[in-house]
């Protein structure tokens, strides 16, 4: 959850005010994905890699947001008379934003973490460090002191342990190298972490590497021969000499603004930056006594990748909220979502979904003993909603894991199985943790994500990219709605070769088509669900009943409402509506009610008369038309909605609920785009 960002001029003066805005600004981009403390790391002095041990670096931590961050720095800067003009031909400096697991929101508990008073070695990490009590026991007994109540603190302690007993040992000149230090880092390191050094020792040099959580190389050339230059020529990577700026960051939405050549580390890579070029080696388990040795994998040759995403992406444009602007933005993200995928078909061809990243694999698809549906939060909801039109198209069981519990109770997975795992960032923990575990027990992997190059992306056998675009807003909104299109076109491309389903099929690519459409027209009552929230703004806990395709809705809906207004709220299958929820009901509590038309209409219609003889204080949304219908004697709100396909309709309903969760957040002075506590990507566990 946290948020890395580096950046590394070779070559090239920059002043030191340059590096702290661009440090500064990085951390900026990364704020959506939660934090409640931040730092940076600079140098104090000019220095040179020729020049042994540098001066310590100067090292910046605050609790708060990262304004905060800066206004202490340049007060610092201001106390103690540093020349924001002295510039740096060749300069290192790291940044972070943290988000609290291990020891309270504090500076001493703020990366970077330090190895000593004299800032030997410095870290930022995304991550959690599971065997961190066992490394800290044993750094204490060797005289170590520890600062702070956090994790990481033990990696760079453990560097400079690694460093000065390496060098004990060392004979003549020989000295360690920082890779081989880090590697050693790395050998005693348990849990997922992306991890950037930096140290005094190996001044103007950084060493990024990763297990599990997201980290990224971006590379600016700065001359007009290289701009020309091919992505696939591997120089990008090479000590040429060249003026340059590296950039690593945890997020490409730090990147973007910079460079768009970016290089995605890989899982137990070890990335050196160092002479303005990138040498990538790999922490390999599986050589050497030890298990571990470093080699040169093929992968150092790989060509790097081109950012799809725009400067535009990662501004609010005329809105005043990311959550805001992503909402309407849906339209044209399920445009982006099917464009060259639905196929109108002619006078003599049946109209089909081309999904050609699984087309390889609808065969073995199609033999699976069953589909299995992995994710977490709101990725979870968007698979339960296209569960059914996946049961009935392909006539395959399907089943739904939360990924957490899969790998918790260690469910069982078969060969004959299709996994699949849906997330929105392919980055996030506990979904990757159930790849792995459903790659060891050789079952099908099949990836939905909105993110190209990620974790997920790489490790499934084949998948689906969701392409609703940039998400930065805390609280998913358009992802959501694209994975459920995207689901519902496997389940079209899965039951192609079905006769009897063709005219089933032909109706749910027609409503496709008309989608992008009815959602601009459901954004119409964006006022209204102000004007509701405007009711409800006072008020401790929301109801949420769903039923068949809108179960997940409710869900969703609520968990909406759950993570940016801060109430209390509860989506429920109406259909366990008497096993328990019933005795909630009074005349005060707030009760939403989702009963468009579809098989569960009429049973919808039960729950709400059921409800209103309790006194039920109701919301209703319904289908256009069907007011008078649902309402008992005109005594509830009504939320009104276009009809689409059954399959379609969450894509609909959920619509309104994300304005009622937007305007309530906002209503309730709350801050919608970093909910209390959450994060955009969890990587941690």
């Amino acid at each position: 959850m946290c948020g890395i960002f580096a950046y590394l001029n070779f070559n090239i003066s920059r002043e030191r005010r340059y590096i702290l805005e661009v440090l500064f600004n990085g951390l900026r981009r990364l704020e959506y994905r939660g934090y409640d403390s931040a730092g940076i790391s600079i140098d104090s002095s000019l220095t040179s890699s020729n020049a042994g041990v540098a001066p310590p670096s100067l090292v910046f931590r605050q609790e708060g947001n990262i304004e905060s961050l800066v206004k202490s720095v340049y007060q610092d800067v201001a106390a103690t008379d540093l020349n924001l003009q002295e510039s740096f031909l060749i300069h290192a400096g790291i940044a972070h934003t943290r988000w609290a697991t291990h020891g309270e929101p504090a500076p001493r508990n703020s990366h970077p973490q330090s190895s000593d008073a004299g800032n030997e070695f410095l870290v930022v990490h995304n991550g959690v460090i599971t065997n961190y009590e066992v490394l800290k026991e044993s750094l204490v007994r060797h005289g170590f002191t520890f600062e702070s109540d956090t994790d990481t603190e033990v990696i760079p302690k453990l560097a400079k342990f690694v460093f000065d007993n390496a060098n004990e040992e060392g004979v003549g000149d020989k000295r360690v190298t920082f890779s081989q230090v880090v590697l050693e880092v790395m050998r005693h390191l348990e849990g997922a972490y992306a991890l950037i050094f930096k140290s005094r020792h190996y001044p103007n040099e950084l060493i990024a590497c990763k297990r599990g959580s997201p980290l990224l190389l971006g590379v600016k050339e700065l001359t007009e021969e290289d701009n020309r230059a091919s992505f696939n020529d591997s120089k990008f990577l090479s000590s040429n000499g060249e003026p340059k700026e590296l950039f690593l960051s945890s997020d490409p939405s730090a990147l973007v603004e910079h460079t768009k050549k970016v290089l995605v580390i890989e899982d137990g890579e070890v990335v050196h930056l160092k002479d303005g070029g990138a040498s990538i080696f790999k922490f390999d388990h599986a050589k050497g006594k030890g298990g571990e040795t470093l080699v040169r994998p093929a992968s150092v040759q790989r060509a790097l990748s081109v950012l799809e995403m725009e400067v535009e992406q990662i501004n609010k444009g005329k809105y005043e909220h990311y959550m805001q602007k992503e909402i309407h933005e849906q339209p044209e993200s399920l445009k982006t979502t099917m464009r060259g995928r639905l196929i109108r078909g002619g006078s003599c061809k049946a109209k089909s979904v081309l999904l050609g990243g699984i087309k390889d694999h609808l065969k073995t698809i199609r033999r699976s003993r069953r589909i299995v549906f992995i994710g977490c939060g709101t990725s979870y909801n968007a698979a339960l909603a296209a569960r059914p039109i996946l049961e009935e198209l392909s006539g395959i069981p399907v089943t739904m894991e939360i990924a957490s519990d899969l790998v918790d109770r260690q469910g069982p997975i078969y060969r004959e199985d299709t996994t699949v795992f849906v997330s929105q960032s392919g980055e996030t923990a506990d979904t990757l943790q159930a790849l792995e575990y459903a790659l060891e027990n050789g079952a099908l992997c099949v990836g939905i994500t909105n993110t190209v190059g990620s974790a997920i992306a790489r490790n499934t056998h084949c998948g689906v990219h969701i392409n609703a675009g940039c998400e930065i807003g805390v609280a998913s909104t358009k992802a959501y709605t694209s994975q459920i299109v995207v689901m519902a076109m496997l389940a079209l491309a899965i039951g192609d070769d079905t006769i009897s389903s063709q005219a089933r099929r032909e109706a749910i690519i027609d409503g496709l088509f008309d989608l992008p459409k009815k959602v601009k027209e459901v954004l119409k009552l964006d006022q209204e669900m102000k004007d509701l929230a405007q009711l409800l703004i006072a008020e401790q806990s929301l109801l949420v009943f769903g039923r068949g395709y809108n179960y997940a809705t409710a869900l969703e809906g609520a968990l909406k409402v759950k993570e940016v207004a801060l109430m209390h709220s509860e989506g429920i299958l109406a259909g366990e509506m008497k096993h328990g929820p019933l005795a909630l009901v009074d005349e005060t509590l707030p009760i939403v009610v989702i009963a468009t038309r579809d098989a569960c209409f009429s049973k919808q219609q039960s729950v709400i008369q059921q409800l209103h003889a309790r006194k039920g204080r109701l919301i209703v949304m319904c289908t256009k038309g069907d007011a008078a219908s649902v309402c008992v004697g005109g005594s509830c709100r009504v939320i009104e909605v276009p009809q689409v396909e059954d399959c379609l309709q969450p894509v609909i309903n959920i619509v309104p609920l994300q304005l009622l969760a937007y305007h309530l957040t906002v209503l309730r002075g709350y801050n919608v785009d970093q909910p209390r506590n959450l994060a955009k990507s969890v990587t941690t566990q």
